[in-house]
């Protein structure tokens, strides 16, 4: 069967025509287009993208049939598939080029992230419970991680990957606590040493290497994707030694339905290099014996709504971006967004907020939504 064949019989399964009329069809440009998906998958079908072998006019719903009908099983195992396996057995590139997603990703440039994100610069899932703008979710967000670790006044607060200070700087404005924020960016460090009469520190550094002190709360926003699955473990271990006895810890992050060991290879690429997201399993075993469940909550439906925010600021503002940026990039970009939100409004991610305690708290834990 020619290659254009395979490719029809299988996008036909999740309702996507090529050269359809529907918003989520497949556009070919390329003929070519066919055997570079089959033989590079999701990097071939990425690459080929940002090179305008193919369009579709929304990328977010092509992307959400695809995954919602689990393509992905019905496609041989590739050899980009294979190398990026073996590639994350056999090394520990998360622990040995910490900074590498740090220069590669965040550094794009504060210019992007402020015009792309809330006032605030929030890179991470909002909380549109009771919200209807992105600055409002965002609010509510870092308002219900304060609420969720019994912020209090005068505490001293660690912040593990603190972006551009947005959790920091809310903390601070509006339950008056002292902080420390720790991060692999260069652009947000300078970023947020920019800001004036702010009481926390932010550090250039990964959080294998502090050892300062310890906090009464420590929260880490965003970040646990970038630790990878062999440096689970450890991550908790550094938590458990810099958390004070009574302390409680905040973790949000994107996970996963199923344990894996190697991350999507376009991604790992052209988005977040040595990424990885974790399972819920993969998360309990890297605290176990170590810290106190003591709340897991669950709102990745609201991150295609958070993503779809950014992507309309990103388009809004691409003009005056694009004499810098290119084409390429931004087609990269709005792959990247899209397709993500597609993955979550198809539920095959999700966005958790887990509590944890040292050693369980007295009288037990209230959770807070």
């Amino acid at each position: 069967m020619k290659s254009e064949q395979i490719v029809r019989s299988l996008l036909e399964k999740t309702g996507v025509i090529i050269n359809g009329s529907a918003v989520y069809d497949m556009q070919v440009r390329n003929e070519a287009l066919y055997d570079r998906i089959l033989a590079k998958g999701s990097l071939g079908l990425g690459e080929a993208y940002i090179d305008g072998w193919w369009d579709v006019e929304r990328l977010d719903e092509f992307f959400y049939r695809i995954l919602k009908a689990n393509l992905r099983s019905s496609i041989r195992l590739n050899m980009g598939l294979i190398w990026s396996s073996l590639r994350s057995r056999v090394t520990n590139l998360a622990l040995q080029k910490p900074f590498e997603v740090g220069e590669r990703h965040y550094d794009a440039g504060n210019d992007l992230f402020r015009r792309m994100l809330d006032r605030r610069l929030t890179y991470s899932c909002g909380y549109w419970a009771e919200a209807d703008t992105l600055d409002a979710a965002q609010e509510a967000k870092l308002d219900l991680v304060c609420r969720k670790v019994h912020l209090k006044k005068d505490e001293q607060v660690l912040d593990i990957g603190c972006g551009w200070g947005s959790f920091l700087t809310y903390a601070s404005e509006k339950y008056d606590v002292w902080g420390t924020g720790l991060t692999i960016s260069a652009e947000q460090q300078k970023y947020v040493q920019s800001i004036p009469g702010l009481p926390f520190e932010v550090l250039l550094t990964s959080y294998q290497q502090y050892n300062a002190k310890r906090f009464d709360k420590i929260v880490s926003i965003g970040m646990f994707e970038h630790v990878g699955y062999k440096n689970y473990r450890m991550y908790m271990e550094k938590v458990r030694s810099l958390l004070r006895d009574n302390g409680l810890f905040l973790l949000h992050t994107i996970g996963r339905n199923m344990s894996v060991r190697q991350t999507d290879p376009w991604i790992q690429k052209y988005v977040f290099p040595n990424g990885m997201i974790p399972s819920a399993s993969q998360i309990s075993q890297a605290y176990e014996g170590l810290l106190v469940m003591e709340d897991w909550h669950n709102f990745g439906h609201f991150y295609d709504r958070t993503l779809m925010a950014w992507f309309r600021n990103f388009e809004s503002v691409w003009p005056e971006l694009e004499a810098e940026y290119g084409t390429e990039f931004y087609r990269m970009w709005k792959y990247h967004l899209l397709s993500c939100a597609g993955a979550f409004r198809a539920r095959e991610l999700q966005l958790w907020q887990i509590v944890l305690s040292k050693d369980g708290v007295n009288r037990g834990y209230t959770s807070v939504r």
